[in-house]
């Protein structure tokens, strides 16, 4: 997997009645372009997120 800051990263529920998860990369910290990433989510925390095989990446609208 690989993400560039602007990214969306989206992470599917994995277990019944939990929701997706939605958020924005703002910082790359390996210059490979692989995790892990900062992402600040749909409600406002950020965090390090080293993404799962429930999860995917979705281009940003700049690129």
């Amino acid at each position: 997997m690989r993400a560039n800051v602007g990214d969306r990263l989206i992470v599917e529920g994995a277990h019944v009645g939990e929701g997706r998860r939605e958020g924005v990369i703002t910082e790359v910290r390996h210059d490979d372009h692989t995790p892990p990433y900062t992402v600040r989510w749909e409600d406002g925390h950020e965090g390090l997120v080293v993404p799962g095989p429930d999860a995917r990446i979705l281009p940003g609208a700049a690129r």
